[in-house]
């Protein structure tokens, strides 16, 4: 079940998607639930955002990440 989260001033995709789905590597999810906002890279504050369910079980695709940025 997908939910919202109203952005703070100064957040960014990445910490937005961090702090409501576990991982920084859900954010190509948020912004493909939010494309009217696809564009903004600072928010403002009070933009309601959709969360999409994400999927916590299943390990994410990093090998085309560097190196310090893989599991």
């Amino acid at each position: 079940m997908a939910g919202t989260y109203t952005t703070n001033a100064g957040d960014m995709w990445d910490w937005i998607a961090y702090k409501t789905m576990g991982s920084e590597y859900f954010m190509p999810q948020l912004i493909e639930a939010n494309l009217k906002h696809r564009e903004t890279v600072v928010f403002s504050s009070g933009i309601v955002l959709v969360v999409p369910d994400s999927d916590t079980g299943t390990e994410q695709d990093t090998s085309n990440l560097p190196p310090w940025k893989r599991e």
